[in-house]
């Protein structure tokens, strides 16, 4: 099975995501790719488009959602402690798992909002069931230890999520956009997985269809941010690398560990 896009955000990560629909399957189909997974911040309200969209092309859809998990509890909602928040790839691999997700994302609207749609540990170990969790972005809970240098506790919350979802159903997650801090930890990630005996999966967090819609997106981050463009906003991406990547190209950024592209299929045949 070729390999398969498991993080992408389409339109429906407002002012964020450029992938709409049609061209983003298009593009999937050109690349010969069978399958492809939405995930969005947040949110669900691009699956049934995407779904009923990607069965007419032929391709098999995966849905899923980029959840934030809250640092304490979502209820928590402290100024100064509480702003920050971390990303965790939720996808459904059945029925089960798609009504958890709904769960978990509109329990993140009603209860835990506080800036953003959060989630906590509590309610991943309610609603775990028929989901694959992939540990994230350089925003993620592991990620986030690794920059800052604690290995210690990134092998602690590593080991909680291998637990709660089950061996097998978390995936730690590799990112190779040709920026600093992922080339600085991605050795770790890769030991982390050695010693945990926890799969890697090699994601592209794709944000647009085509490199050359870079800019695009950039235009979105300025009108969500109320900025120009060309002026900081602290949320622009440092490279171009963030879209849908041709097979070919994933093993090149992933030549140090093939395995984590291998599994991006392994896991699409588990959805």
């Amino acid at each position: 099975m070729p390999f398969t896009h498991l993080h992408v955000h389409s339109e429906y990560s407002l002012l964020d995501g450029a992938c709409r629909i049609e061209p983003m399957l298009d593009k999937i189909k050109s690349m010969g790719q069978t399958s492809v997974a939405i995930t969005d911040h947040g949110v669900m309200y691009g699956v049934i488009d995407f779904y009923k969209a990607a069965l007419k092309k032929d391709i098999k859809p995966i849905i899923g959602c980029e959840v934030y998990v809250a640092p304490r509890s979502r209820f928590d909602k402290v100024h100064g402690i509480d702003n920050e928040r971390f990303h965790l790839v939720l996808l459904c691999k059945n029925n089960e798992g798609y009504k958890n997700l709904i769960k978990l994302v509109s329990e993140g609207w009603v209860n835990g909002f506080y800036t953003k749609p959060r989630v906590d540990k509590d309610i991943l170990e309610k609603y775990h069931d028929g989901l694959i969790a992939l540990s994230g972005c350089l925003a993620g809970e592991v990620s986030r230890c690794l920059q800052s240098g604690d290995y210690d506790e990134a092998k602690r919350v590593a080991s909680w999520y291998n637990n709660v979802f089950g061996q097998g159903n978390y995936y730690l997650e590799i990112q190779n956009h040709g920026l600093d801090e992922q080339l600085r930890i991605n050795p770790d990630i890769i030991r982390l997985s050695k010693e945990l005996n926890i799969p890697l999966v090699a994601t592209n967090d794709a944000h647009y269809v085509d490199k050359q819609d870079a800019k695009m997106q950039q235009v979105l981050i300025c009108i969500q941010t109320n900025h120009t463009v060309g002026e900081d906003t602290g949320l622009e991406f440092g490279t171009q690398e963030f879209y849908l990547k041709s097979e070919e190209e994933m093993l090149e950024a992933f030549s140090e560990c093939p395995d984590a592209v291998e599994n991006a299929a392994k896991i699409a045949q588990q959805c």
